[in-house]
Formats: structure tokens, C-alpha cells, sequence
């Protein structure tokens, strides 16, 4: 087998199964596994997978700037925002990420709720601002035109100041060995602090994010309270997760 079909192989694989051990691809392609790891970092310095410890795992699909992932997976969206919803109380303090899946769930909150929200995104500020019951503390600092929301020291030092009770974190890539990461240094830092200072974390992430990893580390598995996906607890894609003690919805 040439070169050219080893790496058509590979990539097809980790699209269907999202990650690749090295040694069932020595075994799949019939070659050694120091000849598949070689063809691994290919793939992963143009892009197309992640190469970790042992193999690789895919990267995100989401789209990068703010404009095209707010017209992406709009039902879904709308479905984790339903099931977040249900977590928020009267009184409470709440952190919005600049993701456009917490956007859903600002756009939903009811009219006679009572609560603060802390964000550092522009179009959350916006959907609120008209809100009768919700008090707005936005986070400024350096503008991020790909995502439209406020990132750099202030931001980051002012969240370190408050104790919010929940935080709805957006996720870009989601996997139990590398944890939460992200596509933006900036917006990965804004996020991990936000971890670090929340009573209660909560991700939303669609089902194609599962078992997918960027660049950018923001906590483990472990910091995160609850999942939000877009499918049935139920579903077999999170069993791993389930079993890995992971309370997901």
C-alpha cells in the first residue's frame, strides 16, 4: 500500500470512529507502528486529526468565527438550552461564555426570572439588555472580533473576583484524556478561569464535539459538573462518559 492510501485510511477512519490507536492502524494497514506515527504527525500538522499519546483523535468541526457558528446547528442549540434552562434559580449569579450555545440559553431565559449574568460576550449583553428582571455585568476588555465577546487580563481579573453559582461553558472539543480545549488561546484563558472560580460548571456540547480536541487546554474532565448534549442521556456515544462518572443530559 502506497503512502497516499495510507493517509486516505487514516483520515477516513478517525472521521467514522473519531480516534485511532496506533496499533490497530499497524494492524488495519499492515505496516509498522513507527511508519503509522510518522503518518499521524503528517496528518496532524495539516490539520485533519490530532495526534496524542498512543494514536490520534479528530479535531472539531465547528466553524472558527462568530458569524458562521451562530447559523450552525441552530436546533440542536436549542435543545441543550431547553435541558440547561432547568438549572437556573431566582437569585442566583450566572457566568455566559461567548459560545453561541449559552447565546440559546439567554435568548430563552423567562421574563419574570431573577438573576444576575456576568458575560464577556456582546450579542448575550444584547439579547438581555431588554430583560425586566435580569441585571447585566459585562466583563470589558480586549475586543475578539472572531467571537465577538471581550478577552485579556481585566476580563480574566474581574472574573476572579466573583464566586458565580453556575457557569455555562460553550465547548468547541470535548474528550476524557485530553479534557476541555479550545480553538482561541484568548477565549480558552477567559474560559479556564471561569472554571476556576465557578460553584458549579456546566458544558454544552453537541454530539460532534465528543472525542474531539484544538489546541488550546482549558480544565479536565474532572472540573466539569454536568454535560449538556444535544441527544438522550441514554444514547450509546456516552456511555464512556457515563461510566468515566460523568453526570450527562
Amino acid at each position: 500500500m502506497i503512502k497516499a492510501e495510507r493517509l486516505q485510511l487514516i483520515t477516513e477512519h478517525i472521521y467514522k470512529e473519531k480516534k485511532v490507536l496506533l496499533a490497530d492502524l499497524s494492524r488495519l494497514l499492515d505496516v509498522s507502528e513507527d511508519t503509522v506515527r510518522r503518518d499521524i504527525k503528517e496528518l496532524s500538522d495539516q490539520g485533519l486529526l490530532k495526534a496524542v499519546r498512543g494514536g490520534a483523535i479528530s479535531r472539531s468541526s465547528t466553524p472558527h468565527h462568530y458569524r458562521e457558528r451562530e447559523h450552525y446547528d441552530v436546533s440542536h442549540k436549542q435543545i441543550m438550552a431547553e435541558k440547561a434552562i432547568r438549572h437556573i434559580k431566582n437569585g442566583q449569579v450566572v457566568l455566559f461564555d461567548s459560545g453561541t450555545s449559552v447565546l440559546a440559553i439567554a435568548t430563552l431565559l423567562p421574563r419574570d426570572l431573577e438573576i444576575t449574568v456576568i458575560t464577556n460576550s456582546f450579542p448575550v449583553a444584547n439579547v438581555l439588555e431588554d430583560h425586566p428582571s435580569v441585571e447585566v455585568i459585562f466583563l470589558g476588555g480586549r475586543l475578539n472580533k472572531s467571537s465577538f465577546s471581550t478577552a485579556g487580563h481585566e476580563v480574566i481579573q474581574t472574573i476572579r473576583g466573583i464566586r458565580p453559582d453556575i457557569c455555562f461553558l460553550g465547548i468547541c472539543s470535548i474528550d476524557l484524556t485530553s479534557g476541555i480545549t479550545g480553538i482561541s488561546y484568548d477565549d480558552s484563558q477567559v474560559k479556564k478561569a471561569m472554571v476556576e472560580t465557578s460553584k458549579q460548571i456546566i458544558a454544552l456540547a453537541t454530539l460532534e464535539k465528543l472525542g474531539t480536541t484544538e489546541p488550546y487546554y482549558i480544565t479536565s474532565m474532572n472540573d466539569i459538573d454536568i454535560i449538556i448534549t444535544d441527544i438522550t442521556p441514554e444514547h450509546e456515544s456516552l456511555s464512556l462518559y457515563k461510566d468515566a462518572g460523568i453526570r450527562m443530559e
